[in-house]
This record gives structure tokens, C-alpha cells and sequence, in this order.
């Protein structure tokens, strides 16, 4: 008997379909002839417990660690155990078993972790899919190759496992005993992911925390051109007190100029017109749902997770959506009108969508080069039943939906004017921008974001109508949401200084992966290190005290992309699994050195203080006045709230 064993389910009904013969399903496997589809449900093995190397290490103490297996053990997780044995039965039986992975390391990992643990010696073969369509499964099961030929992504992902384990385990035991040292009474859990991930919260709170508002002025003029009206706004020279953002942080040559502007004559100096033209959104990987689902429903990482498996496994309305793609298979543009066609057929919004998409048209989305393991999210062709989902599933479903159906629609055609004027030998600036053709965009937003500027001809002449000077407070950063947490953690390389760390980290999936982000998020909530108010993501008093008494070295998110460049290497047969966990196991001795119960009793205490500590305030805006021409002199007008973002 020939054995495949598949990744998932899902996986394994799309190769048993695609396989000769009848299909007949029994316990935990597929029958299909002389061939056995059988899966696994993610990992089904995790790496044993510390007291299963030796028993002492089942009370935590501090003279133990590090905590270094000589010869590494897996266990089977808890809830995985009767397909676990439904596999050990089968691969008994097997002459032949198929690895079906998904074709990264990970997936790699996952099934052939499992052959070895239970002890096949016979051949494996290795069958590589991306695309769950019929054709492309078939295509797949023509070209297997030997499994020993992944060996080193094996070998990767091993020993990303195992560092991993010696990462958390060690550091974790050693500070949760440090505090209680310090007197705090819990687990403090350190991780090489979710700890750069409550890191930047701690950092984003600390910079809300300790952000000074200051003052600043923009002058703007209303002025007369040829053709209508606009308003430009004052670029102040490197010679006039400006903050590191340009900003004029002194009022007086603002009014100076002010006083001087109404009536005044100039010229347009520079004149910069475009057309532009924006291709449609691509269409979701999980991460780009779960922040856009974030933004416009309110709803949180683990929310459109879970709401995402909904629909893929209980609905069956969406492909698979735990992916890192934002493309699709060339071979799906054949299936996208009936695919679209049937997910809009019960919803009002989505059938007039449909009927304003052109099926001739072919955006960028469709491209095999760029389809890696999984392929974007998207409808399945399944018509949804409305009324057998939730409010929050149709909203997820929708814009799944609209992502893909945006390809079928004409770019965003904008015509984009930058105009300098000169005034009294100095630089005023407006832009304006008009839609020539609304494309896909009305799919998205029905607001324009900027609006036109009346028609302009370089070196016309202008005149200025009236001119004031506002009083803006600069506004610290913005906290975490789950929309901007999960972005920066997709985008993780921002964060960092050091080019070459940069570099690799813009290379790689970031911090976290499509399929753990929302559940790292939720596990700093329930462990107490992170709190949810309103929208917003905040360091408790715990998370920050631990921040604050870690090595930087460890809530900073360069060690992932050192890791990463190691992995690589290994993967690439260009590094040695052992020379990588030997390299660790230096690192890891000098973190614990660190541990220190009086800094993280003194954290502890410090974070106490601060969270009582009243929010630094600025003074009260002073009052904006306008110049006009009319009169020229000074009228009072109303206090200006508006504020930007220091940067």
C-alpha cells in the first residue's frame, strides 16, 4: 500500500480526489485503490518536557539551567493522539508513504517529524502542492521527488524547533524564578516572538508616556489665480526656528509675514502635473485581512482567524486562509468569473459589484512565480448563505470577496497637481488631486482624500486674498492596535537601525507567522503582560516591568533576523545544525548572567509609580488670527484644535 500523508484534511480530500479510482473514507483516512491518504492536524508532536530528560528538572531552579537535552525527544500533543495512531497503524502497513507537506520548511517538518518518530525505514517520496484545484493536484502527484532531496529544510526547521525550546524554556524559568525573588508570585514567559512583540508596545507606551507637546504654526494664504481659488501653506526657510519636522515653532515670523501677505502679488514658480494611474488592491493574505478587518470593523486578529476557518471549513466559502500570499495561480483566472459569480448571488452589495466588473481584464494578481506554499485568500465559488452567518463572518467574507473581484475592475486614474508659489521672496505650496477615472476605488472608499486644484499654468500670476497663522500641537505616537501590531509585525525591519539586520528581516516573513500572530497577541492579553482598552493594545504594569528588566538583546527583534540567517544557511546547506545550537547555547549563558531579582523588583516598582503619574499636558493653544485683505488688521477667530502627529 502506498501512503500519503497530507499536512491537513483538506489537503488530503483535494489528493484523494484528484487520485484514480472511487473514493471510500474511514477513520482518520482516505481509501482510494492501492493508495491511502491519511493527515495530520498541525503539528501532532511538540517537543517533550523538560522532567522527560530528567526528572529533577521538574521543580524549576535556577542552579539547572540551561536545561540542554543530550538527545532530543518528541511527545505527542495531547489532542493529537488518535490520529497520531491511526497513522502508526496505516504506516505499518505501508510499502511506500508520500510526505504532502505544505512545501516550506515548516511544512516539511510537520509530516516528516512524524515518519521518523514512528520509526519507517521504507521509501518516502515528496509531493510538493500550492494550488488545491484538481489539475494542479494532478500535475503534483506526476512529479514526486525523494524526500531525502529536502533533507536540509528538514534539518532548518529542526533546528528552528529546537532553539526555539532552549530559548523559551531557559530564559522563561529563569526570570519567572528571579521573580519571585522580586517578589512577584507567576510565570514570566520569554519568548523569541512574542517578547519583541510586547517590546514594541512597551516602547510605543514609553514614547506616549514621555512625549512633550510643543507648539507649532503653519501660515496658509488664500490666493487668486487665473482660473478660481485655493489655499497654499507657507514652507519656512532652514534659517527660521523649525523642529526636526520643518515645523515653525516660534509665532512671531509667522505673524510677521502674515501681516505683510494680504493684498501681495506673486507668481506660480513651479509647477508639477501628472497623471496617475493605481492598480486594485491585491487580494488578502491572512495578515492583510486581519489588519484591513481591524480598521473598518473593529474586529481583532484572532477574531478574523477564527472567523476565516469558519468560513473555510464550516461554510466552506473561502480557500485555504492561514496563508502569506497575495497572489494567485495563473490557472484560477479561468475560474474567477464562476467563482465570483457564485459568492455574490445572495448579497446585494456584492451582486452590484459583480455586475460593474469587466472579466476581460487581468491584473497583476494572477502570477505563479509569486505563489509560494498557499495562494491568496479567496472566495471558493460556494454560493454563502446569508442567513447561516454572522454578522462579523459576512463582513470578513465580503471584503474577501471585494479584494478579489477588484481585479476585474480599471485602475484608479488620478490627475495629481504639486504647485509652489512665490510670495514676498518666499515658497507657498498646494496640491490638489482630481479623479479622472474612479476604477476600482469606489469598491474601497467613496471619499476623495485630496481635493482638485483649479486649472494652473506655469509662471501665472496670483494675488492673495486673505492669510492666517494657526497655533497645531504636535501629538504623540499613536498606541498599538491590532490592525497596526499586526502590520508592524509584518513590517518588523522599521524597527530596526542596523542595515544588514534590516535587510534580512525585509527578506523574511517578519516577526511571527501568518498562522501565529494572532495568537501571540492574544497570549501576551492572557498572560497579563497586555490589555485591551477600547481599540487600543497597552502594556500592563507587568509587561513593562519585565521589558524593562530583560537584556535589550531579548525584547528587541534583531535576534529573529541573526536566527533567520542562520536558518538559511542550513536550508541552503551552507551552515551546520550543530554549529547554529552551539552558537546559541553562548548566547543564552550570557542572557542568563543577567537575570537580576533587584532590577526586576526595582522595574516592578518603577512601572507601579508611573502608571500613577499624571500625563504630561501642554498649555492651552493660544488664539489664530487671520490677516484679510479687506481690512488688514487683526480679527480673533476661534481657538484651532487641529493637530499633527510628531512623527
Amino acid at each position: 500500500m502506498r501512503l500519503i500523508i497530507a499536512e491537513k484534511p483538506s489537503l488530503a480530500l483535494a489528493i484523494a480526489e484528484a487520485l484514480p479510482g472511487s473514493i471510500k473514507r474511514q477513520e482518520g483516512a482516505i481509501n482510494c485503490g492501492d493508495t491511502t491518504v491519511t493527515w495530520c492536524l498541525g503539528h501532532l508532536l511538540e517537543q517533550a518536557a523538560p522532567e522527560a530528560y530528567d526528572p529533577a528538572d521538574k521543580q524549576w531552579r535556577l542552579d539547572r539551567l540551561p536545561i540542554v537535552p543530550k538527545q532530543w525527544k518528541l511527545a505527542p500533543r495531547s489532542k493529537a493522539r488518535g490520529q497520531l495512531a491511526v497513522i502508526r497503524k496505516l504506516i505499518k502497513q505501508a510499502s511506500e508513504v508520500v510526505h504532502a507537506g505544505d512545501p516550506d520548511r515548516e511544512g516539511q517538518l510537520l509530516v516528516q517529524e512524524v515518519i521518523e518518530y514512528l520509526k519507517y525505514r521504507g521509501p518516502v517520496q515528496r509531493l510538493l502542492i500550492s494550488d488545491l484545484n484538481r489539475p494542479a493536484v494532478s500535475r503534483a502527484l506526476a512529479k514526486l521527488r525523494p524526500n531525502a532531496e529536502y533533507q536540509p529544510l528538514f534539518q532548518a526547521a529542526q533546528a528552528r524547533s529546537r532553539a526555539d525550546w532552549l530559548y523559551g524554556i531557559n530564559l522563561t524559568r529563569a526570570w519567572t524564578l528571579t521573580g519571585r525573588q522580586a517578589g512577584h508570585d507567576g510565570v514570566l514567559s520569554v519568548g523569541r516572538v512574542q517578547t519583541p512583540v510586547l517590546g514594541l508596545i512597551v516602547r510605543r507606551d514609553n514614547a506616549i508616556r514621555d512625549f512633550v507637546p510643543h507648539p507649532f504654526y503653519p501660515l496658509w494664504v488664500d490666493l487668486k489665480v487665473d482660473q478660481g481659488q485655493l489655499r497654499a501653506w507657507w514652507i519656512p526657510q532652514e534659517h527660521q526656528p523649525l523642529d526636526d519636522q520643518g515645523r515653525l515653532i516660534d509665532r512671531a515670523p509667522a505673524d510677521a509675514l502674515a501681516s505683510r501677505l494680504p493684498g501681495a502679488s506673486g507668481r506660480l514658480a513651479k509647477l508639477d502635473q501628472q497623471e496617475k494611474r493605481q492598480a486594485p488592491p491585491l487580494p488578502y493574505s491572512l495578515s492583510a485581512l486581519q489588519v484591513d478587518a481591524a480598521r473598518r470593523h473593529g474586529l481583532s486578529a484572532q477574531m478574523v482567524l477564527d472567523i476565516c476557518q469558519l468560513l473555510y471549513e464550516r461554510h466552506k466559502l473561502i480557500t485555504y486562509p492561514r496563508s502569506d500570499c497575495r497572489y494567485l495561480p495563473e490557472e484560477h483566472f479561468s475560474l474567477a468569473q464562476r467563482n465570483l459569480t457564485g459568492a455574490c448571488q445572495n448579497d446585494d452589495s456584492l451582486k452590484q459589484w459583480l455586475n460593474g466588473a469587466d472579466f476581460s481584464l487581468r491584473s497583476k494578481a494572477w502570477n505563479d512565480k509569486q505563489v509560494g506554499a498557499h495562494h491568496a485568500i479567496a472566495p471558493s465559488g460556494k454560493p454563502a448563505d446569508f442567513s447561516q452567518l454572522s454578522a462579523t463572518e459576512g463582513q470578513v467574507f465580503r471584503l474577501i470577496v471585494r479584494n478579489v473581484m477588484a481585479q476585474f475592475y480599471r485602475p484608479l486614474r488620478t490627475f495629481e497637481v504639486k504647485a509652489e508659489f512665490n510670495l514676498l521672496d518666499e515658497a507657498f505650496r498646494a496640491r490638489g488631486q482630481s479623479i479622472l477615472d474612479p476604477g476600482w476605488k469606489p469598491l474601497f472608499t467613496t471619499r476623495d482624500e485630496t481635493p482638485p486644484l483649479p486649472p494652473l499654468t506655469q509662471g501665472e500670476a496670483c494675488q492673495v486674498l486673505a492669510a492666517g497663522v494657526e497655533e497645531r500641537e504636535t501629538r504623540p505616537p499613536e498606541p498599538f492596535t491590532d490592525a497596526s501590531l499586526i502590520k508592524a509585525m509584518m513590517n518588523i525591519a522599521r524597527y530596526v537601525d542596523d542595515p544588514a539586520v534590516r535587510r534580512t528581516l525585509r527578506d523574511t516573513d517578519g516577526l511571527g507567522t501568518e498562522a501565529t500572530r494572532a495568537g501571540i497577541i492574544e497570549t501576551l492579553v492572557q498572560r497579563g503582560y497586555l490589555v485591551r482598552k477600547q481599540k487600543a493594545l497597552r502594556a500592563t504594569r507587568l509587561g513593562s516591568a519585565l521589558i524593562a528588566a530583560l537584556p535589550s538583546a531579548v525584547s528587541t527583534p534583531e535576534r529573529t533576523a541573526l536566527w533567520e540567517q542562520r536558518l538559511r544557511g542550513i536550508a541552503e546547506q551552507q551552515d551546520d545544525p550543530g554549529a547554529f545550537q552551539h552558537a546559541l547555547l553562548d548566547d543564552l549563558r550570557s542572557l542568563l548572567s543577567h537575570s537580576d531579582a533587584v532590577k526586576l523588583r526595582q522595574s516592578l516598582q518603577t512601572a507601579q509609580g508611573e502608571a500613577a503619574a499624571p500625563v504630561k499636558r501642554a498649555g492651552k493653544p493660544k488664539k489664530s488670527y487671520t490677516r484679510r485683505k479687506s481690512t488688514g488688521k487683526s480679527t480673533g477667530k476661534s481657538t484651532v484644535k487641529s493637530k499633527t502627529t510628531s512623527g
